[in-house]
């Protein structure tokens, strides 16, 4: 039973505008419209024999997720193992290696893929992953390793030993984390290296025996967890208090690095983890000048940039080497050679506690979305669409009030003591204390203007009583 292993995590900083912590990378689109998850899941079903797919990811993105794999027309048997923060590779890897070892018995074999990575050459993956199983056969920890295209200092590298009988596989001799220019030339030179993917196959009980082997104190950790956890149908809800005692660590280091039976094979596919802008805007074609764009962009004397715009129009003038990239809130401008340094800038919005590192303008929930469209003292004003039969919790809120205009669909109100159906064209008005409800009945999306007033309009001012999404 070969089960791939989704791990849907990370803020991908260095994608910042476009990815927030709240929306990460996984999730944004890429030129031809689709996400890395979707790419990585109809990737992990390509493989003969796949039925069912287990992903690992952070609770509040469950939703999120579930709504993108069903947006992708693909239906197969998803199992979620729901994160209550982040603990990096290894105690998610283990999680899902005690899930299937629970699920399918000594015989499972895990298949893990990142999922904001993307690979071409897509029918030469199958033969990567039928190389890997027969090394996993035999009881070995397969990585998958990419030929090296340039010295590369954002990716590891794995050293080749002998090879692996006759498997197609090498023996790994060495791992050598991010290493330096210099460094990284020598290896590439040296013709012995791959680059370390991240991607693994294995037996889940071969994993866990080398997890116990090299980290005996996250293994019992882990299984203590997994003790304590909820699981309930397509839900594994992690539990948190043993989840957060797990030490925040990568597979790498935890395991990789340390055991003995460590395979790599080399892959015969293009790949990349579309690390920064310099890597994404090179899925677009370059014009005669060297520039790539994205939206309503207008370029004069402008050579070697790449320019994306989501709604206004952006012009540059006599720019060169450039990385512009506009979103309704947030406007990053940085050199072509610079973009590994945007996750600087997500930092130092993290130390100012300002939102635009988390959030977009846009906010996705599980009921679906808002927009805030102005805001200043004491006011603010959003656009809400709410899903065909969602409903929003039933709050109340201390420091506002709220007026709520039906632009179309027909919205179902608790406002207080009243149930109330209100048509487009027609509001009502919800003091603040006053507990209230927003419900979309209908089989179309229900839009609102809501405008908030009062002392205080943060997100942070909400008492839930009831919610069909267990936020309550």
């Amino acid at each position: 039973m070969l089960v791939p292993v989704i791990l849907s995590g990370g803020a991908g900083a260095r994608l910042w505008p476009v990815s927030r912590e709240a929306y990460p990378k996984p999730f944004i689109k890429l030129p031809d419209g689709q996400s890395l998850l979707r790419k990585t899941l109809a990737r992990a079903l390509r493989i003969e024999g796949v039925s069912r797919v287990v992903t690992v990811t952070n609770k509040e993105y469950f939703f999120i997720t579930k709504d993108e794999y069903f947006d992708s027309g693909v239906r197969t048997d998803h199992v979620f193992i729901l994160e209550p923060r982040a603990r990096n590779t290894a105690p998610a890897i283990a999680m899902a290696a005690l899930w299937a070892q629970e699920a399918h018995g000594d015989e499972a074999e895990l298949l893990v893929l990142p999922a904001d990575h993307l690979i071409g050459n897509g029918g030469k993956f199958p033969d990567a992953v039928r190389a890997a199983r027969k090394l996993a056969d035999d009881g070995l920890l397969v990585t998958f390793g990419i030929v090296p295209t340039a010295p590369e200092t954002a990716y590891g590298y794995i050293e080749c030993g002998p090879p692996y009988r006759s498997q197609g596989g090498h023996r790994v001799t060495r791992f050598v984390e991010k290493p330096a220019a210099a460094v990284a030339a020598r290896l590439v030179a040296s013709k012995k290296y791959l680059w370390n993917s991240g991607m693994f196959c294995f037996r889940a009980t071969a994993f866990l025996e080398a997890l116990k082997q090299c980290n005996p104190a996250l293994h019992k950790g882990a299984d203590a967890c997994w003790a304590a956890s909820k699981k309930e149908g397509e839900k594994v809800e992690l539990d948190d208090a043993s989840f957060s005692r797990l030490p925040d660590i990568s597979v790498d280091y935890a395991v990789m690095e340390k055991a003995k039976n460590v395979a790599v094979v080399k892959a015969g596919f293009t790949w990349s983890d579309v690390g920064s802008w310099k890597a994404l805007s090179e899925l677009i074609p370059a014009d005669k000048d060297g520039n790539r764009i994205q939206g309503d962009v207008v370029l004069a004397d402008t050579r070697d940039s790449y320019i994306q715009s989501d709604a206004r129009v952006v012009a540059a003038i006599g720019v060169d080497k450039m990385i512009v990239v506009d979103t309704p809130d947030a406007l990053l401008i940085a050199a072509r050679d610079r973009t590994q340094d945007v996750k600087q800038v997500v930092e130092r919005l993290k130390v100012q506690n300002h939102a635009a590192h988390q959030v977009h303008r846009t906010v996705r929930r599980p009921w679906g979305t808002y927009t805030v469209l102005e805001e200043g003292p004491g006011y603010k004003i959003k656009r809400i669409v709410v899903k065909p039969k969602a409903s929003l919790s039933l709050q109340m809120h201390h420091h506002r009030s709220e007026h709520w205009v039906v632009i179309s669909g027909e919205a179902k109100v608790v406002n207080g003591e009243q149930e109330l159906l209100i048509p487009p064209n027609q509001s009502t008005f919800i003091p603040a204390g006053n507990k209230h409800r927003l419900e979309n009945p209908g089989t179309a999306d229900l839009v609102i203007i809501e405008v908030q007033s009062g002392s205080y309009l943060g997100e942070d001012d909400i008492v839930r009583f009831d919610d069909v999404y267990g936020r309550a």
